[in-house]
């Protein structure tokens, strides 16, 4: 079975989330994908393209973004083509699931950032 997830987020909502909120950083992201997108000329665009990859993953998964959705559990490495690592929670649902293969593929716009994946 083929299950897709999609996710499509403003990076003006999450430029005002990295400068309101110290934590948000360390809740959501992983030390790899903080040191990347702190590294590119529009951090918040990075890392909004990577809260939608999350979000889409985990849509695609079934888990949906509740409460009990790990955020860190759902690493988003790799360029040009984003590869997703799950870890946690989020490692032992896919399994459970029965989940294969993980395709995500992210974009952004000025003002917008989308993803969709595809766990086949």
């Amino acid at each position: 079975m083929i299950s897709v997830g999609t996710d499509l987020i403003e990076i003006e909502r999450i430029r005002r989330s990295l400068a309101r909120y110290a934590h948000f950083r360390e809740r959501c992201f992983t030390e790899a994908e903080q040191a990347y997108c702190d590294s590119r000329p529009n951090p918040a665009q990075s890392y909004a393209g990577r809260f939608a990859g999350k979000e889409a993953v985990g849509k695609a998964l079934g888990f949906g973004v509740a409460r009990a959705f790990a955020w860190r559990d759902v690493e988003i490495a790799g360029r040009p083509k984003p590869d997703v690592r799950l870890s946690g929670r989020m490692l032992a649902w896919a399994e459970r699931a029965g989940a294969g293969g993980i395709d995500l593929s992210m974009s952004h716009s000025r003002e917008l950032a989308t993803a969709v994946c595809v766990v086949g």
